[in-house]
């Protein structure tokens, strides 16, 4: 009789690993230095197909790139020409700047996980979204996720030291999937979603155990500036917080330092269930970093302190999807909101 502790059955996939089989999943950071805006997707492709070699001589299964990983961060800036803003954009995927990519990950086995923007051919016509898919060790695209929490500002607001119109750019994605992969449930989030617990929470009652984000994190937040020596703890304490809430391994990679005069952080990472962080990259360039990552070790918080079949009472958590939000000060008074969030 398998060990129901260690081995859950999972009720949307019906996966029952056997407990003789040690679900080990070797996970890579793939993380990128700057991107400045002269560089073209080819040179920014063999940087990918550089670190995907690199992991693969050290036995990697998986590499996690950037969010908006094939270009620059595109929405510092505000940008009226619509041609110019789809020229950032993926029509397809893969498609021939990425297909070396694609060709690479069949060749040796490794799959990946890459943020870039998508301009979707949708009925009501072009949608552009900020995207991420996974890929299995057979160069086969098996998910795609569509960012949901975009942060930043609309229009165009002069006073910043540079913009971040996500909002502008990109539309909402309407929610988290999680998919049997690589031995494992495995969901994907990007950026400003780890900061979100009901991004974890969602995902962890499908049962997921590793959760790949992408992000681009400027150190300076323009709205709050006193924010700014924290950027990189409040980067990790977000995957911390979202991988032990949830029982699952969390794996957060960054494009850092200075581009186009921007400086972003790195802290690229892996956590544990446990909320430990077992493997971190050190340096704002290109860098690779692994981890072995016991999919099994899950269970030991899904079926203890996070059992959600024992332990949720969803009754009382009602107002967390009957509304949106309301910030109150210590008076019980609405707080004004700072201009672009």
């Amino acid at each position: 009789m398998p060990d129901l502790i260690r081995h859950p059955v999972h009720p949307k996939f019906n996966f029952y690993p056997s407990p003789s089989m040690p679900r080990y999943l070797n996970v890579a950071l793939g993380q990128l230095g700057p991107i400045q805006r002269t560089d073209t997707r080819t040179q920014v492709v063999e940087r990918l197909c550089e670190l995907m070699r690199q992991a693969h001589a050290v036995g990697t299964q998986l590499i996690v790139f950037p969010e908006l990983a094939l270009t620059t961060f595109f929405p510092r800036w505000y940008i009226e020409d619509e041609a110019e803003i789809n020229s950032f954009f993926e029509r397809s995927m893969p498609n021939a700047a990425t297909q070396p990519l694609f060709d690479l990950c069949k060749e040796l086995g490794v799959g990946f996980y890459l943020g870039y923007a998508e301009l979707a051919q949708e009925a009501t016509g072009e949608v552009r979204y900020n995207t991420s898919i996974l890929v299995d060790g057979n160069g086969q695209i098996v998910a795609k996720y569509r960012k949901v929490h975009l942060p930043g500002h609309k229009e165009h607001e002069p006073w910043r030291r540079f913009q971040h119109l996500e909002k502008r750019y990109f539309t909402p994605g309407t929610g988290w999937e999680v998919t049997q992969a690589f031995g494992g449930i495995l969901g994907m989030a990007i950026c400003n979603d780890r900061r979100w617990a009901e991004t974890y929470r969602v995902m962890g009652l499908q049962g997921v155990e590793m959760v790949l984000i992408g992000y681009n994190t400027p150190v300076h937040n323009a709205p709050a500036p006193q924010h700014d020596d924290l950027s990189l703890f409040h980067n990790q304490l977000s995957m911390q917080a979202g991988a032990y809430q949830n029982g699952t391994w969390v794996v957060g990679v960054a494009k850092a330092g200075v581009e186009e005069g921007v400086d972003s952080i790195g802290g690229s990472c892996i956590v544990a269930p446990s909320g430990e962080v077992v493997a971190r990259c050190l340096t704002k360039g290109d860098e690779m970093a692994i981890a072995r990552c016991d999919l099994d070790f899950c269970a030991v918080y899904k079926r203890t302190t996070f059992n959600f079949d024992l332990h949720r009472q969803p009754q009382a958590y009602g107002l967390i999807t009957q509304r949106k939000g309301e910030t109150l000060g210590a008076d019980g008074m609405p707080l004004v909101a700072l201009p672009g969030g």
